[in-house]
């Protein structure tokens, strides 16, 4: 269970995520498929209900073209 401050760094991490995946005109499924992952952990991952792994955050910076840090600077 995640303590109120981990939700708020989940969720923030989320919202961009979300707003980079946007920028980059993609869809939840597109972005998905470009990272090898699923589109429902994508989804979770944006609604801040998953604690990402580093790799993960990888995949999902590569497939927006974005250094992985970008993913973090809300956090």
């Amino acid at each position: 269970m995640s303590t109120p401050s981990e939700t708020k760094i989940l969720k923030q991490f989320g919202a961009t995520l979300r707003a980079e995946r946007l920028k980059a005109e993609l869809s939840q499924e597109a972005l998905a498929e470009l990272a090898d992952l699923d589109r429902t952990y994508v989804g979770g991952v944006e609604r801040g209900e998953r604690n990402i792994s580093v790799l993960n955050i990888v995949r999902l910076a590569k497939a927006l073209g974005i250094p992985p840090g970008n993913l973090l600077k809300n956090v």
